[in-house]
């Protein structure tokens, strides 16, 4: 029970911390490691900016989010009004391929599909809207292209992780048709996560299921 009363006040001062979440608006629990996030922000890019702030804390294995957006009266955007900012947005985006993805938008919810060639331009394009008022929640259903020349996935992530620091005995790889799954075990929330983003910039890499535990 003490490390949970301890892991709660770490995230709340984090979330403290965190100039873009209002901490106040925001209610806090953790068990085993895992911490919930309860309240309402006023924008979706501060619902993110708290998920992200909570997985920051070290002991942190994971963060169910259950923030609720709730707009401000003095914003009434329309979904026609959001789509086309959205699409403004991208096209200003140089990491987002023109014409590639399009938008969907339902009651502030916006749904992003299409094909890209690389995941940092599927996050680019939730990047570019998240932080657009009245936006409710983004669903990234962007898929990457498949390679014909994929190349050895496995052995160019493997290279990679060791490059970066990770010692070859903690994370394993296994890739088919350009599909990855990470396994093994870190220390922090933010090595797992750096494990994933580096599998996620080999040449052919279509989907990363990330498997790693947090110790």
């Amino acid at each position: 029970m003490s490390d949970d009363i301890h892991l709660k006040q770490a995230v709340i001062d984090e979330l403290k911390w965190e100039p873009s979440v209002n901490a106040t608006q925001i209610g806090v629990t953790t068990k085993d490691g895992i911490g919930t996030l309860m309240g309402s922000v006023e924008s979706y890019a501060e619902k993110h900016g708290a998920e992200m702030a909570a997985l920051r804390v070290k002991d942190v294995k994971a963060v169910a989010e259950e923030i609720e957006v709730k707009l401000p009266f003095s914003v009434k955007h329309g979904d026609a009004e959001i789509a086309a900012a959205a699409v403004n947005r991208m096209d200003w985006n140089v990491s987002v391929p023109k014409d590639t993805v399009k938008v969907a938008v339902s009651k502030g919810w916006v749904t992003l599909s299409g094909q890209v060639h690389w995941h940092y331009q599927h996050d680019a394009a939730a990047h570019a809207v998240r932080t657009l008022w009245g936006v409710t929640g983004v669903s990234n259903q962007i898929s990457i292209k498949p390679r014909v020349n994929a190349g050895d996935i496995k052995s160019d992530i493997m290279v990679a992780l060791n490059r970066s620091w990770f010692a070859p005995e903690n994370i394993d790889v296994t890739a088919r048709d350009g599909q990855v799954t990470l396994t093994g075990t870190v220390d922090y929330w933010d090595e797992r996560a750096l494990a994933a983003t580096t599998a996620w910039a080999a040449p052919g890499v279509t989907s990363v299921t990330n498997d790693i535990r947090v110790h």
